[in-house]
């Protein structure tokens, strides 16, 4: 089976943070539940923070930024993981999903998953974030995971959090496995040989 890609964006602001934590815990128990070779990429908002907002200010992103955003478009699954501020996603998250090309996850297996410090923000996930993927035309599998500071106990490894964890991980596997790899087109790609524009100048 040809090689597949999951992109994984991570929009904590601390460093370290507990939304990279569990956007890590997740892309590891996706790669486990795969059956196939999966290439993890993770694309960290908090380094592309002036970029984004440059592009939303010109129109144009700056190549660091190109780049992750190619990542996102190209990658045949995807963990979207973000703090939780004032009930919802943060700016930061939503200015990228902004400036993403709007079809870029039309059928693209997802995650959500967000982090807060109390688990009165669970529900976030369900009125904030699926609406938003929803939008966006994205599968997003059906567990989301929350996790609160709560969460992050001496027990979580065995906790509902671990399970939770493991189940949209296995979601995720199994939606990228049954569809074909995705093939980006390069719109400045050749289409025909140097050669052949010589014959037929």
């Amino acid at each position: 089976m040809n090689q597949r890609t999951l992109a994984v964006v991570s929009a904590g602001l601390s460093q370290p943070s507990s939304t990279r934590l569990l956007a890590d815990q997740l892309a590891t128990a996706t790669v486990a539940a795969a059956g196939f070779p999966l290439t993890v990429k993770v694309i960290e908002l908090r380094d592309l923070a002036h970029d984004i907002a440059n592009h939303l200010l010109t129109g144009f992103p700056p190549a660091t930024l190109k780049e992750a955003l190619d990542t996102v478009e190209s990658a045949d699954g995807l963990i979207a993981v973000t703090p939780i501020f004032t009930a919802s996603y943060s700016g930061l998250f939503k200015s990228f999903f902004d400036v993403l090309d709007k079809d870029a996850l039309a059928d693209k297996p997802v995650i959500i998953a967000a982090t807060a410090g109390t688990a009165r923000h669970s529900l976030s996930l369900e009125h904030a974030l699926r609406p938003l993927f929803a939008y966006l035309r994205a599968a997003v599998v059906p567990t989301s995971v929350f996790a609160a500071s709560d969460d992050w106990g001496a027990d979580s490894a065995d906790g509902m959090l671990r399970t939770r964890i493991d189940r949209a991980a296995a979601e995720l596997a199994r939606e990228i496995e049954r569809r074909d790899p995705v093939s980006v087109t390069d719109p400045f790609a050749l289409t025909v040989s140097f050669e052949d524009l010589l014959k037929n100048p």
